[in-house]
């Protein structure tokens, strides 16, 4: 019972990671309606930059991770003015080509300034672990510091963002260029600064994640995002893209299903798992667990 309460927890823990990526996804993709493929190559910058922070510079991690936000904010704002703000009223497929030619370029960019070699990641994370309870038998199940961190992260994070959303000027303009760009701009709205907005917030949000990722693994290299930003977009489809509750809930039940996948089924077999799953619930549901159908005049 204690080993499976475990592999919950970190389940939970990942899955917070996971949830922390996605809700940039669903983001960018509620708003601008384009999937953002170099979210996941954000995440590993941002975590480079911590890592330069606290190891060459001798920084606090706290500076490190406030100097990677800022780094990223910057970064997704060029990056959504460069190279997919002209293609705006282009086909989609041009777009997701631009996102996967920028994923490329930050990795590779990366090898060239950091190398391929895999980096020892500091733990940046100094809170003490917690033990919940002691069994007769002397296994003790605990919550580390790391998890309990990145578990009130994500929490907050999702209730910020809640209300950033729905009781704000900007937040209500994003809502507004959600629903329809055209009418957005009939009253006064400012589409590109909304949408660039939106990039600036989700690529501050890769960064927090990415140095979590790395405090959990505490393993840096120019491949850290690649996957977990796969799977953090399977989560916002889990959840129902475009909606942030969906994200948060998409993101830990994916994190506790590929525990459970790699502790109960297989370790080698635990992402096609996770895939495996989300083709069942998009055959059962196909706008995700919280999306809705959207019904549009032809």
């Amino acid at each position: 019972m204690t080993l499976f309460l475990e592999r919950i927890i970190s389940g939970i823990n990942l899955g917070s990671i996971y949830a922390i990526i996605a809700l940039g996804y669903t983001m960018v993709y509620g708003i601008a309606r384009m999937l953002n493929f170099a979210h996941g190559d954000i995440i590993m910058v941002g975590a480079y930059i911590c890592f330069v922070a606290v190891s060459s510079m001798s920084l606090p991690p706290l500076v490190g991770v406030l100097l990677a936000m800022v780094v990223c904010t910057i970064l997704g704002v060029t990056i959504e003015r460069l190279a997919y703000r002209p293609l705006r009223q282009a086909a989609p497929l041009a777009v997701l080509i631009t996102a996967i030619g920028v994923s490329y370029l930050l990795q590779n960019l990366a090898q060239l300034i950091w190398t391929a070699n895999p980096k020892s990641f500091p733990s940046l994370i100094t809170l003490g672990d917690i033990t919940l309870y002691t069994s007769a038998s002397g296994a003790s199940l605990r919550l580390t510091g790391t998890t309990i961190v990145t578990v009130l992260a994500n929490i907050i994070i999702m209730i910020a963002l809640t209300l950033f959303t729905g009781h704000t000027k900007m937040g209500k303009a994003m809502r507004a260029v959600s629903e329809d760009r055209a009418a957005a701009e009939l009253m006064g709205i400012s589409v590109n600064r909304t949408i660039a907005l939106t990039f600036a917030i989700g690529s501050a949000l890769a960064a927090i994640a990415g140095v979590l990722l790395c405090s959990s693994y505490q393993v840096l290299q120019p491949t850290t995002g690649s996957m977990p930003g796969i799977k953090a977009f399977t989560a916002a489809v889990f959840g129902g893209i475009g909606s942030i509750p969906g994200a948060m809930i998409g993101g830990i039940l994916l994190g506790v299903i590929e525990i459970l996948g790699n502790g109960y089924v297989s370790t080698q077999l635990g992402d096609a798992f996770v895939f495996a799953v989300l083709i069942v619930v998009l055959l059962v549901k196909p706008t995700g667990l919280l999306g809705k159908k959207v019904h549009e005049k032809v």
